[in-house]
C-alpha cells in the first residue's frame, strides 16, 4: 500500500504543468465593476523590504490595511489599497492620481531605493502583477540604458514580477553634464486580461500586468484628476511622448496610469499557469543533469558495494574457521564493535531527531503541494504549511531519538526529550530575534511584530514541545532496537594506515559535492521564487527525491569503504560527510553574494547571512539525518547477513 501511494506521488510529480486546482474562490464581475489594485511591500535582492508608503506615492483618503496570515506576516507583506482603481472592460488613457512634490528627504528615499533596487509589488484579485517593459520608448543610446536598468528577471522571462521604483543613467546623465540622475517610474499601464463567461456574461480576471513608464509630463492648468496631460495622449498608436521624470529636491511629480482590457480564451482556473510554467526549461535541464549523477552513482554503488558485499559473503559463508574470516573479509573483523555507543551518543540522537522533523515537514508540505492544498494565490501558504509542519512532526523527531537513545544504553527519556524539543529550534530562534532586532531598528516591513513572536513561542512551547515529548515518551516504551550481532566489552584497536586521515578528509569534502549539486539549480528558484509563491512542486517534489537517494547511495559507499579499512567509528562521520554539504550551501551563498547581488549596507548583510546560515545549517540537518539512516540501515542489513560465532 505504501509504494502503491509512493508511485501515485511520483507519477503526479512528473506533471509540473498540469492543471491544479488552486484553492481561492473566483469573482465574477459585470462591466463596469470597480476594481481595486491593491499595493504590497516594497522589496529587492537585499532582505529588508518596506511599506509602500514609506516613499511618496499617491495615497487614498483612507489606508486599509488587509488581514494577513502568519506566512505573509513573516515574509514581511503589507498589503494595502491604492489609488488605482479601475473599472471593468472599460479602457482608460492618461489617468492622473496625483501630483506629488519632493522635498529633500522624500527625494532622498527615492533616490535610496533605486539605488538599493527595489520594486512594487502589485494585485489585482489575489494575481500578482506581471511586469513588462517597452523600451520603444527610448531612442537611441537610451535603450539600451533603459535595459541595462530592468530587473534580472525580464532578461530571462521577459517579465518580472516588481514594478521598479525607477532606474539611474549614467550616459544620459554625460550629455547634460552630471554624474548621476534618478528617474522614477511614475505612469504605469495596467493590462487586464479576462475571461468572459457566454451565457451569463460575467468576467473573470485570468492575467494582470503592468508596463511601466517615466515621463516629465507637462500640463497646462492643474485640475486633480481631471488634468489633461500633453504628454499622454489617447491615441493608442502613441500613448508617451516626453523626457524621463527625473528624481530631485523640489521636482513635481505627476503619477498617472491606463488601463486596457483584453479578452482571453484561458479559463479562471489556469490563470496561475503562466507563472508556474516560468524557467521550467531551465528546470527541466538541471533536473536531468541531477538524474545523470544520480545515474551515474548509482552505477557506481551498485558495482563497488553491491557486488562485493554478494561476493564477501559468499565467501564467509564457505569458510571453516573464524581466522580465515578475518584475513579476507576486513568489514567482518570489526563485527564485535560496529554497534558500539559512540561518543556524544546524546547529540546524535538529538540531530537525528531534529532531522527526521525537518525531513517529514518538507515531504509532507511537498506532498499537499503536488495534490494543489497549497493554492498559489494564498500569499505565505507554504511558509505557513512548513511552521505547523513543524510543529506538528515534533511527535516523529521526540519518537526516533528516544528510540535511538534507548538503544544507546539511554536511561532518562526527558532528557532526550527536553534537548530534542528545546536545542535546535532555540538556537533558530535565537537568530531569528536578533535578525528581528536589525529589521526593527531599519523600520522595515520584514520585522515581525511583538504578537507574531508571541505566537511562534506559543506554538513551540504549546504545540512542538509537547508532542516531542509524547513522542519520546512513546519511543522510550518499545522495546530497544536488538544489535544483529553481540558487541565485544574491549573495543578494537582501529588500525592506523598511511594516509588515512588525509583520505578521510578527501572523501568528505567530495561526498558533500554531490548532495549540493542535485539540488543547486532548485535552490536558487526557490530563493528567487519563494516569497512570491510561484514555484513548481513537481520539480521540488522531484529534487527532493534524488536529493534523498544520491544522500543515501553516497553514504552508504562511504561507510562501505570505511568498514572494509576496519574503522568502525561510522556513527558520526555518516552524519557529518553528508551533512557537510551544508557547508558548500553556506560557501555558495557567500558567493552568490558577491556576484549578481549588491548589497553594501552593513544591516541588510548581516540579515541575509543571518537566513543562510539559517538555511545552511537546515541544510545539514536535514542531509545529515539521511546519510545516517542509509547507513544505519546498511550496516545493520550486512551484518544480519551472516552468521557470527
Amino acid at each position: 500500500m505504501g509504494s502503491l501511494f509512493f508511485f501515485f506521488v511520483l507519477l503526479l510529480s512528473l506533471f509540473p504543468w498540469s492543471h491544479s486546482f488552486y484553492g481561492d474562490v473566483p469573482k465574477d464581475f459585470k462591466k463596469g465593476d470597480t476594481m481595486e489594485v491593491k499595493v504590497n511591500k516594497l522589496s529587492s535582492t537585499t532582505p529588508l523590504p518596506y511599506d509602500y508608503y514609506s516613499l511618496s506615492y499617491c495615497k487614498p483618503p483612507v489606508i486599509i490595511n488587509s488581514a494577513l496570515s502568519l506566512g505573509e506576516v513573516l515574509r514581511g507583506d503589507l498589503i494595502k489599497n491604492s489609488v488605482y482603481t479601475l473599472k471593468m472592460r472599460e479602457t482608460e488613457y492618461c489617468k492622473v492620481a496625483c501630483r506629488v512634490k519632493l522635498e529633500a528627504t522624500s527625494a532622498k528615499k527615492f533616490k535610496e531605493k533605486i539605488d538599493d533596487g527595489y520594486g512594487v509589488n502589485m494585485i489585482l484579485d489575489d494575481l500578482p502583477a506581471a511586469v513588462t517593459f517597452d523600451v520603444s520608448e527610448w531612442h537611441g543610446n537610451k535603450t539600451k540604458i533603459a535595459v541595462n536598468a530592468l530587473p534580472v528577471g525580464w532578461k530571462e522571462y521577459g517579465y518580472a514580477t516588481e514594478v521598479p521604483v525607477g532606474w539611474k543613467d549614467y550616459g544620459y546623465a554625460t550629455e547634460v553634464g552630471n554624474e548621476e540622475r534618478h528617474f522614477i517610474y511614475n505612469h504605469l499601464r495596467f493590462t487586464v486580461t479576462y475571461h468572459e463567461d457566454p451565457v451569463t456574461k460575467f468576467s473573470r480576471i485570468v492575467g494582470f500586468e503592468i508596463t511601466p513608464y517615466s515621463v516629465n509630463h507637462e500640463y497646462k492648468k492643474w485640475e486633480n484628476e481631471k488634468t489633461e496631460l500633453f504628454t499622454c495622449t489617447s491615441n493608442s498608436d502613441l500613448l508617451i511622448s516626453g523626457l524621463p521624470q527625473e528624481v530631485d529636491t523640489d521636482k513635481e511629480v505627476v503619477f498617472s496610469y491606463d488601463v486596457l482590457f483584453e479578452s482571453s480564451d484561458v479559463e479562471w482556473e489556469s490563470r496561475w499557469d503562466s507563472y508556474l510554467s516560468s524557467g521550467n526549461q531551465i528546470q527541466l535541464l538541471s533536473l536531468i543533469n541531477s538524474l545523470w549523477t544520480l545515474l551515474l552513482l548509482s552505477g557506481v554503488v551498485a558495482m563497488v558495494v553491491v557486488r562485493n558485499l554478494y561476493k564477501d559473503i559468499n565467501i564467509y559463508n564457505q569458510l571453516e574457521t573464524q581466522d580465515e574470516a578475518q584475513e579476507l573479509l576486513g568489514w567482518k573483523v570489526v563485527h564485535g564493535d560496529v554497534f558500539r555507543t559512540p561518543h556524544n551518543a546524546t547529540l546524535l540522537c538529538v540531530c537525528v531527531g531534529n532531522g527526521v522533523q525537518l525531513f517529514g515537514m518538507m515531504l509532507t508540505a511537498i506532498i499537499f503541494g503536488l495534490l494543489g492544498f497549497l493554492s498559489p494565490s494564498n500569499r505565505g501558504g507554504l511558509i505557513t504549511a512548513m511552521v505547523l509542519l513543524w510543529m506538528f512532526m515534533g511527535l516523529f523527531g521526540g519518537y526516533y531519538s528516544a528510540r535511538l537513545f534507548k538503544m544507546f544504553k539511554g536511561t532518562h527519556w526527558k532528557k532526550i526529550a527536553f534537548k530534542t524539543a528545546f536545542m535546535l529550534p532555540a538556537t533558530f530562534f535565537g537568530i531569528l530575534f536578533m535578525l528581528n532586532v536589525l529589521m526593527w531598528g531599519e523600520k522595515s516591513s520584514g520585522a515581525m511584530p511583538s504578537g507574531t513572536m508571541f505566537s511562534l513561542l506559543l506554538l513551540w512551547f504549546g504545540i512542538s514541545a509537547p508532542l516531542v515529548f509524547l513522542g519520546s515518551y512513546l519511543g522510550f516504551k518499545r522495546p530497544p532496537i536488538d544489535d544483529p550481532v553481540k558487541t565485544n566489552e574491549i573495543p578494537r584497536q582501529i588500525p592506523e594506515r598511511p594516509w588515512h586521515k588525509i583520505k578521510q578528509l578527501l572523501s568528505v569534502l567530495f561526498a558533500a559535492i554531490l548532495p549540493l549539486n542535485v539540488v543547486l539549480n532548485e535552490f536558487l528558484s526557490i530563493w528567487n521564487s519563494i516569497w512570491p509563491d510561484q514555484y513548481s512542486f513537481g520539480f521540488l517534489f522531484m529534487t527532493f527525491v534524488i536529493l534523498l537517494v544520491t544522500c543515501s547511495e553516497m553514504a552508504i559507499l562511504l561507510c562501505y569503504f570505511q568498514l572494509r579499512s576496519e574503522d568502525y567509528n561510522w556513527w558520526w562521520r555518516a552524519y557529518l560527510t553528508i551533512g557537510s554539504s551544508g557547508l558548500y550551501m553556506f560557501a555558495y551563498s557567500t558567493f552568490y553574494f558577491f556576484t549578481p547581488l549588491e548589497i553594501e549596507k552593513f544591516v541588510p548583510v548581516i540579515i541575509y547571512f543571518g537566513y543562510m546560515l539559517m538555511g545552511s545549517f537546515a541544510f545539514f540537518v536535514l542531509t545529515g539525518t539521511i546519510g545516517f539512516c542509509a547507513c544505519f540501515w546498511f550496516v545493520r542489513k550486512i551484518y544480519s547477513s551472516v552468521k557470527f560465532d
